[in-house]
């Protein structure tokens, strides 16, 4: 089927223009499509913006073992009425995706579920190699460096030296430095106050593991991404990264700080911990200034009895993944950044860091993957209407101009002013590691 999208204010990359862009299947085929086209369903766009479908690199979609907080349907709903088009679901589910099989499965739940693409890294244990080694079809391998229990957690420094050693997917990591976290909660043990937990997870705790990651991917020259960077301290670490490092930065870490605590509690209780203003400032400089190149959310549900529970008893976390990008839109509308920032943060950057194949730019022959955004929007974030199976945000009651209108997923419309096509589904994207991450050139990669 053919799509025509007219007369759109069309991000590119280099700049914003007005085009008609035409779809035919799951690709772009013209772009400033002539006045004489003819397609099947015709869009008239006048005054909207066509930018580049989200791709979502950190999310926690609980499924399997965790379903009672969130599912792969309402999840990819929630994508798919945020633009997101593409996200990428970590591997702390019950059972773990620390196998080969463990990841398939996930692969086969979401085939059968998701509204949108999908693809799920491998977890690594300090046992694991041997599958790290094998596996494919997927886009990375994730550490956790601290914040995790069981055999997800991975803090032996022979363990990760083995792993950046001997495998050759790309490395993502939460980098909380264990030890220093142990310490602090040793100090504040008994206290109840939910804002002790950013001086639990302090600062501090955040720049040794990130150092310690960052040291490891130098070493063994190994790709790696920083995930949820959270403090403006570790954007030294940053300031000349070696072209095997990458960054990234999630809403709650741009736009929450301690100064939340007494408002919202535990609804902002995450790990890492939000910190303080000047992190936030801080944070988003290392954005503007390129030492971060990826948004993402980090999307990681928990029910609102859960979270209401007293400190230290409440669970670390929160949905964002319909909200991240209207957030972001609102920040344009303020003339804090551009379309075009928010189009490579958020859409090109992670297709480069991950190697996903023509996706991440509107460009003849990349995916159909898109959202329409109507820039004069103006809405309130309100918890009863929250597509997450958890039903609720911490953004509940901000009003934020700059919203999505319309979704689509391989060339097929999948949220639609409200409205789902619940029959479309996602599929997995083409993860070429062959073609050298963030820093290779992009010109040239094109399609699958």
């Amino acid at each position: 089927m053919k799509t025509l999208i007219k007369n759109a204010t069309v991000v590119f990359p280099t700049g914003a223009a007005r085009a008609s862009v035409l779809l035919e299947g799951d690709r772009i085929v013209s772009i400033d499509a002539p006045s004489t086209t003819t397609a099947e369903q015709v869009i008239d766009a006048s005054g909207l913006h066509l930018l580049p479908g989200v791709i979502d690199d950190q999310v926690h979609f609980r499924e399997p073992g965790l379903t009672h907080k969130e599912d792969l349907a309402h999840a990819s709903r929630a994508c798919a009425a945020g633009g997101v088009t593409t996200f990428l679901e970590m591997p702390n589910t019950k059972p773990p995706a620390v196998t080969v099989e463990a990841v398939r499965d996930k692969e086969r739940l979401a085939a059968a579920h998701s509204l949108v693409n999908y693809g799920f890294y491998i977890g690594a244990t300090s046992e694991n190699v041997d599958q790290l080694r094998k596996v494919d079809g997927v886009p990375g391998i994730k550490i956790f460096i601290g914040s995790s229990t069981g055999n997800l957690l991975v803090d032996e420094q022979a363990a990760l030296e083995r792993i950046f050693a001997e495998t050759e997917l790309p490395i993502c990591a939460h980098c909380e430095d264990e030890t220093t976290v142990r310490r602090n909660a040793e100090r504040f043990a008994g206290n109840d106050d939910v804002a002790v937990h950013s001086q639990i997870r302090s600062a501090e705790a955040a720049w040794i593991a990130t150092r310690r990651a960052i040291d490891l991917a130098r070493r063994h020259q190994h790709r790696f991404h920083v995930l949820h960077v959270s403090t403006a301290a570790e954007l030294e670490l940053l300031a000349d990264p070696a072209p095997l490092v990458t960054a990234e930065v999630c809403p709650h870490h741009l736009f929450f700080n301690i100064d939340d605590y007494p408002r919202l509690g535990s609804l902002v209780q995450m790990n890492p911990s939000i910190k303080t203003a000047e992190d936030n400032r801080g944070l988003w400089q290392g954005l503007l200034e390129g030492r971060i190149q990826v948004i993402a959310t980090d999307h990681a549900p928990h029910t609102l009895e859960e979270k209401q529970q007293p400190y230290p008893a409440s669970p670390s976390g929160l949905p964002a993944v319909e909200n991240s990008l209207p957030l972001l839109l609102d920040r344009a509308a303020a003339g804090a950044c551009t379309l075009e920032q928010i189009a490579s943060w958020m859409s090109d950057a992670p297709a480069r860091v991950w190697d996903i194949v023509g996706k991440g730019r509107i460009e003849v022959g990349y995916a159909a993957d898109l959202v329409l955004v109507d820039m004069q929007a103006r809405r309130t974030i309100r918890n009863a209407e929250q597509h997450t199976k958890a039903g609720w945000s911490p953004w509940d009651g901000v009003e934020l101009t700059g919203w999505p209108v319309k979704t689509w997923v391989g060339g097929q419309l999948v949220f639609d002013q409200g409205r789902f096509e619940s029959t479309v589904r996602g599929r997995k994207p083409l993860f070429d590691h062959a073609r050298g991450g963030y820093w290779s050139t992009h010109d040239g990669i094109g399609v699958e």
